[in-house]
């Protein structure tokens, strides 16, 4: 371990603060589509955004990103996300849950912003980048402006921070100059279409940008290569290359709809925030969990099992959304929280099969 680092039982009250934000805002989204769960307060409902990006995302990939760092301070990064989701949580002014967020946010920003300007590389200008994305949107947020007016902000920090990772371990089999240029053109428009969501322009930008990712990903990332490998390098591959088309399935009903708005922003969030996102954290969990935390997590093949489920879940919910039924878009909800239960019973499981090998 690094000197300026820290043991794992100061990690673990962090990655705790941020499943409890996991596991109110998969809560409050269930309240949102109208199942009846127990929730501290109604208002909670509404935060379901916040508590899922900031409050949990936010939490893991900072502690992530201070493991990463080695520095003390980075972790305060985690520490305010993660206290900012338990304020939500609890009922405290939303003003004061989005304060902790916002200065979380900017710890993580200054500390990626610090690595960039040591490792000038491509990689770490869009990992800055996403989280500058995050702070804004925070920021704007805290000024009283609607989730709905930063969402893009906040899904640029989730997909830039994918991307860039992706991007860094491109080196093993490395994009050409063109490949290059073209990452930075999306790059591009990702920023400005996030930045102009509110205009029509804004969501081509957008949309567009989401889309091209989506496609440059899935031709240059080298999942393309292990997917024919087994056991845990495959289930990698399999949730990258599925992650990779709930993207572009996000971005072409972006396009389609015109706007963030109606029918089209339930879809739109959820292919890129479930289908994506968490693609990426199923099938990173197994890497990034022990690197944290320190156990091991052997591979077994019922890791597709949640993964197999959350697709089955998006494409129900999804159908609700594009036949205008609530009730099966609900169930798809409902569908997806049962995806995130299989997830978590599926990481114990595996940590705790570790424990066991070990003591053999």
């Amino acid at each position: 371990m690094r000197p300026g680092n820290l043991g794992v039982p100061f990690r673990l009250p962090l990655l705790i603060l941020g499943f409890a934000s996991l596991v109110s805002g998969v809560l409050a989204g269930l309240a949102r589509l109208g199942w009846s769960v127990p929730l501290p307060s109604a208002q909670l409902a509404l935060l379901h955004g916040p508590l899922m990006v900031s409050g949990f995302l936010g939490t893991v990939i900072g502690l992530e990103r201070a493991v990463a760092m080695g520095r003390r301070w980075a972790y305060a990064g985690p520490l305010l996300t993660g206290l900012g989701g338990i304020a939500i949580l609890l009922g405290f002014p939303p003003s004061i849950g989005a304060t902790a967020i916002a200065l979380g946010s900017a710890v993580l920003f200054t500390g990626t912003t610090l690595i960039m300007l040591r490792q000038r590389e491509l990689f770490m200008l869009t990992m800055a980048l996403g989280a500058l994305s995050w702070l804004a949107g925070n920021l704007l947020w805290l000024a009283s402006t609607p989730v709905s007016g930063v969402v893009t902000l906040w899904i640029n920090f989730l997909v830039l921070t994918i991307a860039g990772e992706r991007l860094e371990l491109s080196r093993f089999l490395p994009p050409s100059p063109v490949a290059k240029r073209i990452f930075a053109a999306i790059l591009a428009m990702l920023l400005a279409g996030g930045f102009l969501s509110g205009t029509d322009t804004g969501i081509i930008l957008y949309g567009t940008g989401l889309l091209g990712l989506a496609l440059w990903l899935l031709r240059q990332d080298i999942a393309r290569r292990t997917v024919k490998e087994r056991g845990l390098t495959r289930f990698i591959a399999v949730c990258l290359l599925s992650g990779y088309a709930w993207l572009a399935i996000g971005s072409i009903t972006l396009l389609a709809a015109g706007s963030l708005a109606g029918v089209a922003y339930d879809a739109v969030l959820h292919a890129i925030l479930i289908g994506f996102v968490f693609s990426m954290v199923f099938g990173h969990a197994p890497v990034i969990f022990p690197a944290v935390v320190r156990v091991r997590m052997p591979y077994h093949w019922t890791f597709y099992l949640p993964l197999l489920a959350l697709h089955a879940s998006l494409l129900v919910r999804l159908a609700g959304d594009r036949l205008a039924l609530p009730d099966l878009r609900s169930l798809g909800g409902l569908l997806n929280a049962v995806a995130l239960v299989l997830f978590i019973f599926s990481t114990v499981s595996s940590v705790i099969r570790g424990f066991r090998t070990n003591r053999n």
